[in-house]
């Protein structure tokens, strides 16, 4: 690929199987040379906090497998399919299924959240955080990583409008 390719992304969730996605597609194109920016809005923007504190629910995720990420294979194996009226009356569950998530990952060898987040700063990701959606949900600069900027659309457009492939996750 040609060092002028160019991705841009837009982060909209901010849980962990949704923080996933746009950190992934971010560094795989920035290790190609590719330039990329992610503007994060919404439910994106607490992805740039320097605490990040990204969590997964079962509950309303019917598609969400559930596999242990430990015991014997067939234990590994079965599907555990748990019903919302559990998984949204079990306290804790929601730290559980977060928990479960990360070891699974971990075994497989995968990168964590912050692990991917360090790795597209090396790569000069540019991280635009939505101005606008700070001031509705009260964020302020100083509760995100240094490397972010904060942006409207309007600077998101600027990047976004020769960019040879968009993504809204």
């Amino acid at each position: 690929m040609a060092d002028n390719n160019k991705l841009a992304i837009i982060a909209t969730k901010g849980s962990l199987d949704w923080a996933y996605p746009p950190l992934i597609l971010a560094t795989a194109a920035g290790a190609m040379g590719w330039d990329v920016g992610i503007f994060f809005t919404f439910y994106g923007l607490p992805l740039l906090n320097k605490d990040l504190k990204a969590t997964v629910s079962s509950l309303g995720n019917p598609a969400m497998p559930m596999k242990m990420p430990f015991g014997p294979k067939g234990f590994q194996n079965f599907d555990w399919p748990i019903p919302n009226i559990l998984t949204s009356n079990i306290p804790g569950f929601e730290a559980l299924t977060t928990s479960l998530m990360k070891k699974t990952f971990k075994n497989k060898g995968v990168a964590s959240i912050n692990e991917l987040r360090d790795m597209a700063v090396e790569l000069e990701v540019r991280m635009i955080a939505c101005q606008m959606t700070m001031d509705v949900f009260g964020f302020t600069k100083d509760e995100f990583i240094d490397e972010c900027e904060i942006g409207g659309a309007a600077a998101f457009l600027e990047f976004a409008s020769d960019a040879n492939v968009s993504l809204y996750i």
